[in-house]
C-alpha cells in the first residue's frame, strides 16, 4: 500500500457537509445561493424536483473516497446506483472543479454556485439523475439495476481501475442488479481490475421499506457470502448519533476494503494463487435523508420513506417549511464551507485529488479518451468464393466466427464477445481456437474453453451481457453482443436507456465518442422451426427503430459475404447501436466479396442478374426482400416467373441496410425521394418479402410516392413447431405466394395468368400435405437451401452448390 500522507476525518467531514449543502441548493434554490440573506419564497425554484433521501449517502462515500485516493493515488471510477442521485454527484464535481473545467459558464464560485443551483431539474437545465452531462458517470441513473454490471464491465482489461459501485437498496431488488452479485465470478484479478460494491442500504424505497433492510444482519451477511463476497457492515447516524464515529467507522471499513484488493490482486499477480478470492463488499447502513428534516407537519421523515424525494414540499407558500428549510441549510455552516466569493475554502483541498485521479476527471468515465481503433482483419481470406457460380451453401455465422477469431488474435486485450450461452449455439465457437470462456468457477474435466482468461463471457441473462458490453464500451474499449433473436427483448428497456445515453451524449462537447453496440441476432424467427412459438420473435426492429436517427442502424445481410462486410463496417463505427440480424443455418452465399462491398456500400442494390428487366426496359412489378430467407423465397418466386410469364419484366432489390428506405430527412442512411421512385418506381406494383413485421416497413416507406402500391409479406405471428417451408407458408412469406402476389398486383395479369395463381395454391397444400406425411419438407425447396437457380449458370459461370467444408454441419 502506498500512501500519501493521511487526510484528517474533520476534512472529510467538512466535504461531505459541503456535497450536502450544494447538493439542497440544487433541489430548492433559484438565487441566494450562499444565504449571505434571509430566506424568502421568491429564492425557492416554483417546481421542486430531485430525490433527497439517497444523497448523503452518495456525498459520504465520495467524501471517503476522495480520502483514500488522495492517500493512495488510487484509479477509481464512482459509480452511483441509487436512483436520482444527480444532486450528489454534480455537487461533488463541482467541488473538485472538473465541472467548472467542462461547463465554464459554472464557475467554481457564488456566481457560478447561483448557476449549479438554478439549472437543476429545471427548464434548459440538467437532469436530476446521473446522466451523459454528470462528469466522471458512466451509468444512467433514471432506471435501476444497471450500476454493478457497469461497473464489472468497466474493470474488465483493466487492471490498475477499481469502481467503486454505490448500489441502492431499492435497486438491489431489481432483477438485473439481484443476478449482477455473480460477476465476481468473472473477474480475472490477474487482468482485470475490481469492483468494490458498496449497498446504500438506508431502508426505504419510494414508499415501501426495502427487502435487505428488514432481514436479520446475520441473514443479510450469509446472503453476501454465499455471493462469494467478504461483507462489512457499518451502520450509523441512527438517534442523533455523532456523524464523526460514522466516519471513523466508515474510514476504517474503507480502508481495509482497499487493502484486501490489493493483497487479492498482489496474490494472483505476483505469487500465482488461482483460487477465486473472496473480493470485500461493504453495507453502509444509514438514515434515509439522513441530516435533513426530523420531522414536517407533525410526521416523520429522516429515516422514513418521506425522505425520498422533497422532504419539505411547499416552502414557497408555506412559511413554517420555509423557516425548516432555512434551518436545514444552515445546519451545514456554509460560511466555514466556501469562502466570501463562494468559492470551497482552502481547508477542503486536503481531501480533493488532482487531476485525472478525480473520480469526477478520470479518463475511464469518458472512455473514448482511452480508445484505440480495432485492428480489423482483411476480409478476404474468410470471404466464400462464388468464382465458379453463386449458390454455395455455408452457414454464415460460422463464415463470421472465423473473422472474429483472427479479430480476437489481433486485439486481445480491448474486444470482447458477449452473449447468453450462445456463442457455440450461433455458429461463432472458431473463436475457441485462439481464446477461452472467462471463467473464475471450478472446472470440471467435461468442460470445454473455460479458463480464468477468456475473451468470451456467457451467462444465460441478456441483461447481464448488455450491461457489461456498455460499461466494456464506455470505458474505451471493443465488443460484440450476440443472441438468439426471439430473446434479445429481454433488454428492451436497457437497449432504451442506452440509446438515449448515445442521443444525450452526442449533444455534449466533452464526451468523446467510444465503440458503437453491436448486436448480432441469430437463430432467428425463420428458422426457429424445432423449438416453435416461443422462440419465433422479430420484433426486436420494431423497437430499435423507434430511436433517434442519429443513434441507431439496422443491417440484415442475405448472405455470408454480405455479413462479413458488414460486421466489419460496425465494429469500426462510433456512437451508434448497431443490429445485425443474419442466420446461422446453411443458406446460399449470393454475392462475391467485391459485390458484398459495393451493395454494403449502397445498403440496397438492384440485382440484375435475379431479375427479369432487360436494360433501359421499365419494369412491371418490383419484387423487393430484406433478410436472408425472405431472399430465398423472393429469388425462387421471380424464377418461377421467369419461367412461367417470360415477358414479365421483374425488377429485383434487395436490402441489407434497413434504413435506406426512410426518407433522407428522417435518417441520414435514407433515400431521396426521387432516388427512391427511380428504384421503386413511381406507380409500379412492390412485392416485398421481410424479415419481419410487416408493419415496420410500412412504417419506414409512409411518406414515399409509391407508397400504396407496396405489399410487404413477412412474420404475422402464425408459429409453431413445423418445417422451416411450412413455417414460410403459415405466414405467406413462401415462393408460391410471393408468385401469387405478383399475378395479382400486375393488372394484366390477374385474368390471363388466374391459372398460374390456382397452381400456386396447389402447390402450397401439396407441400403442406408432404410435410404432415413425411415430417420434412419436399426435396425440391431443400436443396442448395431452397435456392431454385443454384445448377443454372449465371455470370459467374457455372453455379457450384457444394459450399464449404462445413456446409454439412
Amino acid at each position: 500500500m502506498t500512501t500519501h500522507g493521511s487526510v484528517p476525518l474533520p476534512v472529510v467531514d467538512a466535504w461531505w457537509r459541503a456535497a450536502n449543502y450544494l447538493s439542497v441548493g440544487q433541489i430548492y434554490l433559484l438565487d441566494n445561493a450562499l444565504l449571505r440573506e434571509p430566506l424568502t419564497a421568491s429564492d425557492i425554484k416554483p417546481r421542486l424536483l430531485g430525490h433527497w433521501g439517497t444523497t448523503p449517502a452518495l456525498n459520504l462515500v465520495w467524501a471517503h473516497l476522495n480520502k483514500l485516493i488522495v492517500e493512495r493515488s488510487s484509479n477509481v471510477v464512482y459509480i452511483a446506483g441509487p436512483g436520482h442521485g444527480g444532486p450528489g454527484v454534480v455537487a461533488n464535481t463541482w467541488l473538485d472543479g472538473t465541472y467548472s473545467e467542462l461547463f465554464h459558464h459554472v464557475s467554481r464560485d457564488g456566481a457560478g454556485m447561483e448557476k449549479l443551483f438554478r439549472q437543476f431539474s429545471f427548464p434548459g437545465g440538467i437532469p436530476s439523475h446521473a446522466a451523459p452531462e454528470t462528469p466522471g458517470s458512466i451509468n444512467e441513473g433514471g432506471e435501476l439495476g444497471y450500476s454493478l454490471v457497469h461497473a464489472y464491465g468497466a474493470v474488465l482489461d483493466n487492471p490498475s481501475l477499481i469502481t467503486a459501485c454505490v448500489v441502492g437498496d431499492g435497486e438491489a431488488e431489481t432483477a438485473t442488479l439481484a443476478t449482477s452479485w455473480h460477476l465476481n465470478k468473472f473477474l480475472n484479478p490477474v487482468s482485470d481490475g475490481a469492483v468494490l460494491p458498496i449497498l446504500n442500504l438506508n431502508g426505504y424505497k419510494i414508499a415501501n421499506p426495502t427487502i435487505l433492510a428488514r432481514i436479520p444482519e446475520s441473514e443479510l451477511t450469509a446472503l453476501f457470502t454465499g455471493y462469494g463476497y467478504s461483507p462489512r457492515i457499518v451502520s450509523g447516524g441512527f438517534d442523533g448519533e455523532d456523524p464523526m464515529l460514522v466516519h471513523e467507522r466508515f474510514a476504517a471499513a474503507l480502508a481495509e476494503a482497499f487493502d484486501d484488493i490489493e493483497a487479492i490482486q498482489k496474490a494472483a499477480r505476483i505469487d500465482g494463487v488461482t483460487d477465486r478470492p473472496a473480493w470485500p463488499m461493504l453495507v453502509l447502513r444509514t438514515p434515509k435523508g439522513w441530516t435533513g428534516p426530523k420531522v414536517v407537519d407533525g410526521l416523520p421523515v429522516e429515516n422514513t420513506w418521506r425522505a425520498h424525494q422533497v422532504p419539505l414540499s411547499t416552502v414557497r407558500n408555506n412559511p413554517e417549511h420555509l423557516a425548516q428549510l432555512e434551518e436545514w441549510l444552515r445546519g451545514y455552516r456554509p460560511e466555514e464551507l466556501f469562502d466570501e466569493d463562494g468559492r470551497p475554502v482552502a481547508f477542503l483541498d486536503a481531501d480533493q485529488p488532482v487531476g485525472d485521479l478525480r473520480m469526477s476527471a478520470n479518463p475511464n468515465a469518458n472512455g473514448g479518451l482511452l480508445l484505440r481503433s480495432l485492428s480489423l482483419p482483411p476480409l478476404a481470406p474468410h470471404a466464400v468464393d462464388v468464382s465458379g457460380g453463386r449458390g454455395a451453401v455455408v452457414e454464415p455465422t460460422r463464415v463470421l466466427g472465423r473473422w472474429l477469431r483472427d479479430l480476437i488474435s489481433a486485439n486481445p486485450d480491448n474486444f470482447r464477445i458477449f452473449g447468453p450461452d450462445e456463442v457455440a449455439s450461433n455458429r461463432l465457437d472458431d473463436v475457441y481456437d485462439v481464446t477461452n470462456k472467462a471463467w473464475q468457477g471450478s472446472v470440471l474435466p467435461t468442460d470445454e474453453h473455460l479458463a480464468h482468461e477468456g475473451r468470451v463471457i456467457e451467462m444465460l441473462s441478456e441483461n447481464l451481457a448488455q450491461g457489461l458490453l456498455e460499461g466494456y464500451l464506455l470505458t474505451g474499449r471493443h465488443g460484440l453482443f450476440t443472441s438468439y433473436e426471439a430473446f434479445i427483448h429481454i433488454i428492451d428497456s436497457m437497449f432504451n436507456q442506452y440509446a438515449k445515453w448515445l442521443e444525450s451524449s452526442a449533444h455534449v462537447e466533452w464526451r468523446r465518442p467510444v465503440s458503437s453496440f453491436t448486436y448480432l441476432l441469430s437463430s432467428h424467427v425463420w428458422r426457429q422451426d424445432h423449438n416453435g412459438f416461443s422462440h419465433q420473435d422479430p420484433g426486436f426492429l420494431d423497437h430499435v427503430v423507434n430511436k433517434k436517427a442519429s443513434v441507431v442502424r439496422v443491417y440484415l445481410p442475405p448472405d455470408a459475404n454480405t455479413l462479413l462486410v458488414t460486421a466489419d463496417h460496425c465494429l469500426a463505427s462510433r456512437d451508434y447501436v448497431n443490429v445485425i440480424v443474419a442466420g446461422k443455418q446453411p443458406t446460399a452465399t449470393l454475392l462475391s466479396l467485391d459485390e458484398a462491398r459495393a451493395h454494403g456500400a449502397r445498403g440496397l442494390s438492384v440485382w440484375d442478374w435475379a431479375g427479369t428487366e432487360a436494360p433501359g426496359q421499365e419494369p412491371d412489378v418490383v419484387v423487393a426482400c430484406a433478410g436472408d430467407i425472405p431472399t430465398v423465397e423472393a429469388m425462387a418466386a421471380v424464377q418461377i416467373v421467369k419461367r412461367e410469364i417470360p415477358d414479365l419484366a421483374v425488377r429485383f432489390i434487395n436490402v441489407v441496410d434497413l434504413m435506406r428506405l426512410q426518407d433522407s430527412t428522417e435518417h441520414p442512411h435514407g433515400l431521396s425521394s426521387d432516388d427512391f421512385d427511380a428504384l421503386f418506381t413511381r406507380d409500379k406494383p412492390v412485392i416485398f418479402a421481410f424479415h419481419g413485421y410487416p408493419s415496420l416497413i410500412h412504417r419506414l416507406t409512409y411518406r414515399r410516392t409509391n407508397h400504396s402500391n407496396i405489399h410487404v409479406r413477412g412474420f404475422k405471428e402464425m408459429g409453431t413447431t413445423t418445417t422451416p417451408f411450412d413455417m414460410l407458408m403459415l405466414n405467406d412469406l413462401d415462393r408460391f405466394r410471393i408468385v401469387m402476389d405478383i399475378v395479382n398486383r400486375v393488372p394484366r395479369l390477374r385474368v390471363s395468368y388466374a391459372g398460374l395463381s390456382q397452381r400456386m395454391d396447389d402447390e402450397r397444400y401439396a407441400h403442406r400435405a408432404y410435410t404432415r406425411e413425411h415430417g420434412e419438407d419436399a426435396p425440391d425447396v431443400i436443396g442448395s437451401a431452397g435456392l431454385p437457380f443454384a445448377d443454372e449458370r449465371d455470370a459467374h459461370g457455372e453455379a457450384d452448390d457444394t459450399g464449404d467444408d462445413n456446409a454439412s454441419r
